[in-house]
């Protein structure tokens, strides 16, 4: 017979008895199940979270298996929401796990962050109506929204509440004249330290226009336990919470971690010009 209070002992001490109970009435919306997405949900369920909202419309394949923590032999061609829901039940069956097998569009996005405490972006980087989309409607429900992106060897995050500045007014998408600036905006607005640069040892890999770019499983798993740890302080209402403009990018291959600030967010003198570098370099723009 599975008991929530024995299964999650173990957090106690560094969460009271109280917290933990808290914390089995709190739902997380997840939008995507894949790299950083299966990691958010196997994370915050061995946390205690008692309820999710998930998406995905993608199916596990060998080229997922680097990162995903879904992605085995036995996964292969199946759905990675379902398989994702199965993982999370394995680890507490009395979750209540609401899905959304074809993604997020207008039709469902306010059905998905339905009851929702706090989202956590997982989509892949390049969804990005999708992620606008979200964004917008969580600063429309003031629902505080976290995104931590795997970045080579490290984890670039921001996180977006009522008291931050909005998601638009950091990235500044409208300034943009296409998507794929719009993409490069997203990029250098995560990472505005851009430390992974250097040791990208095939730029080739990492092609815009052709929407695929690298990705390792240590990135992937530091993202998911920086999300966890700024939900945590979310749910919980304690910690100091890092908001923008401001945002942490730890490298573990640098030996760095940066805490970022850009007022103005990339209306930043420093981030206009970065803006123009980073769109030669991947766009191969004027």
């Amino acid at each position: 017979m599975f008991n929530y209070e024995n299964a999650f002992s173990r957090n106690i001490g560094w969460l009271t008895n109280t917290e933990q109970l808290s914390l089995q009435s709190k739902r997380v919306a997840i939008a995507g199940a894949g790299g950083v997405g299966g990691e958010h949900i196997v994370t915050l369920a061995r946390l205690g979270i008692g309820a999710f909202n998930i998406s995905d419309f993608d199916v596990f394949e060998e080229h997922n298996f680097n990162r995903q923590a879904g992605a085995f032999v036995s996964t292969l061609g199946r759905d990675k929401m379902a398989v994702m829901k199965e993982v999370a039940l394995d680890i507490n069956p009395n979750l209540n796990v609401k899905t959304f097998p074809t993604g997020i569009d207008n039709n469902n996005v306010d059905e998905f962050l339905d009851g929702a405490d706090v989202y956590i972006d997982s989509l892949d980087f390049f969804a990005h109506q999708a992620r606008k989309l979200v964004y917008q409607k969580c600063q429309d429900k003031n629902i505080p929204v976290i995104v931590a992106a795997p970045i080579g060897m490290g984890a670039a995050t921001l996180c977006f509440t009522s008291d931050s500045m909005g998601y638009e007014e950091y990235f500044r998408f409208a300034d943009c004249r296409n998507e794929n600036e719009e993409l490069v905006k997203f990029l250098i607005g995560l990472s505005p330290s851009l430390m992974q640069k250097s040791y990208l040892v095939d730029p080739s890999t990492s092609d815009f226009l052709a929407k695929k770019a690298p990705s390792l499983p240590m990135g992937v798993k530091l993202c998911a336990g920086v999300a966890a740890s700024f939900a945590v302080k979310i749910l919980l209402n304690r910690g100091q919470l890092v908001t923008a403009p401001h945002g942490l990018h730890f490298d573990a291959y640098k030996n760095k971690m940066v805490k970022t600030w850009r007022p103005w967010g990339n209306r930043n003198p420093i981030q206009k010009l970065v803006f123009m570098i980073a769109k030669k370099v991947v766009l191969k723009a004027n």
